[in-house]
C-alpha cells in the first residue's frame, strides 16, 4: 500500500498524477523540479522516494525517504513508505524500526500495524505478528488483507478454528478474495473437512482460473477423499499452468503411487526434484515408490530424507553427536538408537539391535514409554530407555528406520528370525488364566489404530461377519472409536479388555495366548509377527511399502500372511477370503482336536 500527502502546487500535483497514471519517468521529472525549486518541501521529496522506488532506484529512493523525514520528523507516512523499501531489500530489523516509528507517530495506522504483521510474520516471531494484526483490525474490522493474514499466523501456530474464522472474516470484508479462499481450504483440509475443503478450492479457482496453488491443494483434498483420478486432473491443470510447479509435481506422485502407476509416480518425483532438489516431500515419495518394488538399494538412500518431509519432521530429532550409518567401527564405542515414526515401527526394526551390538557396540536404545518393558526382552541393548527419559553419554546416534541402510538391507539379507521378542511369562499365565479354559480356536482381531489413515482402518461393523464361526474371538485394541465402542457393548461374542491393556506388554500377552491374530497394518500385526505368532493382515490395494507388492507373505515375518484389497479397494471380498481360509483352519483344528482324543470346548 502506497500513500502520499498533497499540496496544492500546480507541477507537485501533475507528478502526482502521472505517478497514479504509472508514467513514473514522467513523474519523477516533474517531481525533480519541485524539489529544485522547493528543498524543503517534505512532500514532494517523499513522493520522489515513492517514484524512484517503484523505478528500482533502491539507494535514491531511501535518501529521499531520509531527507522527508529529516526535514518532518513525524511524517508517519515516510517512516511507513521507508519500511516498506527496507522490507523489500531484505532489511528486516531496519523495515520494522521504521512501521514501529510510523505507528507511533500514528497509533490507528491499520496499513502499518498489518505490514508490521507481515514482518513479523516472515520472520517467525509468530505472537508478535498476530498482535499487530490483532491491533489492525481492531482499528478497521473490515481490514481484508490483515483478517488474511492473520488467519496465517493462526494455521502456523496450529490454531485451525481460529484461523477458519479469520478467513471468514476477510472474505465476508471481500467476497472475490481468492487467496483467502486458497488457504481457508488449507485450513479445512488440515481439519479433515475434506468436502468443504474441496468446495473452498473450487471458489478460489473459479475466481482465478490461473492459480495453480489452488488446484495443487485442491488435488490433495481429493486424494484423501480417494478421488485419485479427479485428483490427479486437479494437478494437470495445475503443472500446466506452472510447468516447474515442485510441489504439485511431488503431490501428483503420491496420487499415482496409490494408482499404482508406478513409473508415472517416478517420473513425477523426478521432475519434482528437477525443480526443486531440496523438495525433500519429493524424495520421501520416491523412497515409499522404491521400496514398495523391493528396490532397497536406492529406496533406503532415499528414504533419509524423510527427516525434511513434512508429514514426519515433527518425529526427527537433533542431537550433537554424529549419525552412523554403518560406515565407521563402531567397536568399544556407545551407540544410541532410537525410535521414530510410530509403535509399529520401533517393533519392525528393533530386530536390528542384536546386529548393532554384534560389531562389538554398547547398545542404548531409547523407545516409546508403552514399549520399554516389552524390549526388556530384545537382545543386544545394554539398557533400555523411555523416550522422555535423561539420556546416558554416548558417542554415535542412528534412528532405528534408517539401520537397514547401515546394514545395505537387501531383500535376501532381511534379517526375519522371529521371535526377537518375547511376552512376560507370568503375564502370558495371568491371560491365559483369564480367558479361561477353550479348545476352540482363539482368534485375536485389530481393525483401526490412532492415528491411522483412513485407508488403513476397518470398521468394526464389517467383521461381525467372522464372529459366527466357531472360533473365541477376543478384541486386541486398547483404544476404540465412539462407533466400534457401542458395538463392543452389545457383543458378547467378542472379549474386549480395553484399558487392562496398559501398555504392549500386557498386549503381547495377549498376543501369545492367541492360536491366530487377524489385523489391519497397525502395530499388533508387528507385534504378532515378532512374537512369531501367525498373523493375517489386512491391506489396502496400495500397502505401506513395507508389505511389497504381489504376495501372500512378509520377508520381515516368517509367520504372517497377507490379504490384499483389489482394485476396487473394497474391504468386502478381503474379509470374504479371511472367512473362507479361516473356516478351513477352524475345520481343521476341529479334526485335530478329534484325532487327539479330546472333546471339543473341554480341556
Amino acid at each position: 500500500m502506497v500513500q502520499i500527502s498533497t499540496v496544492e502546487t500546480p507541477v507537485f500535483n501533475r507528478a502526482v498524477s502521472a505517478y497514479e497514471a504509472g508514467k513514473l519517468v514522467d513523474a519523477e521529472q516533474l517531481c525533480q523540479q519541485v524539489v529544485a525549486a522547493r528543498p524543503q518541501f517534505s512532500d514532494a521529496i517523499h513522493l520522489l522516494g515513492l517514484i524512484q522506488s517503484s523505478l528500482g532506484k533502491i539507494d535514491a529512493a531511501l535518501a529521499n525517504y531520509d531527507r522527508a523525514i529529516e526535514l518532518r520528523p513525524g511524517f508517519a507516512m515516510a517512516h511507513y513508505n521507508r519500511g516498506i523499501l527496507l522490507e523489500k531489500i531484505d532489511r528486516h530489523h531496519e523495515a520494522l524500526a521504521s512501521y514501529d516509528r510510523a505507528i507511533a507517530l500514528r497509533p490507528d495506522f491499520a496499513a502499518a500495524l498489518c505490514n508490521r504483521g507481515n514482518l513479523l510474520l516472515h520472520l517467525r516471531q509468530l505472537a508478535e505478528a498476530l498482535e499487530s494484526y490483532d491491533r489492525a483490525v481492531a482499528l478497521r474490522p473490515n481490514f481484508a488483507m490483515a483478517h488474511y493474514n492473520r488467519g496465517r499466523v493462526l494455521q502456523d501456530l496450529n490454531r485451525q478454528g481460529e484461523a477458519l474464522a479469520s478467513y471468514d472474516r476477510a472474505l465476508a470484508a471481500r467476497p472475490q478474495f481468492a487467496e483467502a479462499l486458497s488457504n481457508r481450504g488449507n485450513v479445512l483440509l488440515e481439519l479433515t473437512r475434506l468436502t468443504e475443503a474441496v468446495a473452498s478450492y473450487d471458489r478460489a479457482v473459479e475466481i482465478r482460473p490461473d492459480f495453480a496453488e489452488a488446484l495443487s491443494n485442491r488435488g490433495s483434498a481429493l486424494e484423501k477423499l480417494a478421488r485419485y483420478e479427479e485428483a490427479v486432473a486437479s494437478f494437470d491443470r495445475a503443472v500446466a499452468l506452472r510447468p516447474a510447479y515442485s510441489g504439485a509435481f511431488s503431490n501428483r506422485g503420491i496420487v499415482l503411487r496409490q494408482l499404482q502407476r508406478f513409473d508415472e509416480a517416478l517420473a513425477d518425483f523426478a521432475s519434482a526434484i528437477a525443480a526443486s532438489p531440496s523438495n525433500a516431500e519429493a524424495h520421501f515419495g520416491e523412497a515409499e515408490v522404491r521400496l514398495l518394488r523391493a528396490d532397497f538399494d536406492r529406496g533406503w538412500r532415499e528414504y533419509e530424507w524423510r527427516s525434511r518431509a513434512q508429514q514426519l519432521r515433527h518425529s526427527q530429532r537433533n542431537f550433537a553427536r554424529p549419525l552412523w550409518l554403518g560406515q565407521n567401527d563402531i567397536a568399544g564405542k556407545t551407540i544410541l538408537l532410537h525410535a521414530e515414526q510410530g509403535l509399529g515401527d520401533t517393533i519392525q526394526f528393533c530386530r536390528y539391535v542384536p546386529l548393532v551390538a554384534q560389531r562389538g557396540a554398547r547398545v542404548v536404545l531409547e523407545v516409546q514409554d508403552s514399549l520399554k518393558e516389552l524390549m526388556s526382552s530384545l537382545a543386544g541393548a545394554t539398557e533400555v530407555v523411555a523416550s522422555d527419559a535423561v539420556l546416558p553419554e554416548f558417542d554415535l546416534q542412528c534412528p532405528l528406520l534408517s539401520l537397514p541402510l547401515a546394514f545395505a538391507t537387501r531383500l535376501e539379507t532381511i534379517p526375519s528370525a522371529v521371535p526377537y521378542l518375547q511376552a512376560s511369562s507370568s503375564a502370558v499365565a495371568k491371560w491365559n488364566t483369564r480367558l479361561g479354559p477353550n479348545r476352540r480356536l482363539r482368534v485375536g482381531l485389530a481393525w483401526s489404530g490412532r492415528p491411522m489413515p483412513r485407508h488403513r482402518s476397518i470398521p468394526l461393523g464389517s467383521l461381525l461377519s467372522l464372529l459366527d464361526m466357531d472360533a473365541t474371538f477376543v478384541s486386541l485394541q486398547k483404544d476404540v472409536k465412539p462407533e466400534d465402542a457401542s458395538i463392543l457393548s452389545e457383543r458378547s461374542d467378542l472379549l474386549h479388555f480395553g484399558d487392562d491393556l496398559q501398555d504392549f506388554t500386557e498386549t503381547a500377552a495377549l498376543i501369545a495366548n492367541m492360536d491366530l491374530v487377524i489385523s489391519i497394518d497397525t502395530s499388533v500385526a508387528h507385534l504378532a509377527g515378532a512374537l512369531a505368532k501367525p498373523i493375517w493382515v489386512m491391506l489396502p490395494f496400495t500397502p505401506d511399502w513395507r508389505w511389497l507388492l504381489d504376495r501372500d507373505d512378509s520377508p520381515w515375518y516368517p509367520t504372517a500372511r497377507l490379504f490384499r484389497q483389489s482394485e476396487t479397494r473394497s474391504w468386502e471380498g478381503v474379509i470374504a477370503r479371511v472367512r473362507e481360509v479361516l473356516t478351513a483352519q477352524i475345520s481343521a483344528t476341529r479334526g485335530d482336536v478329534v484325532r487327539s482324543g479330546k472333546s471339543a470346548g473341554k480341556e
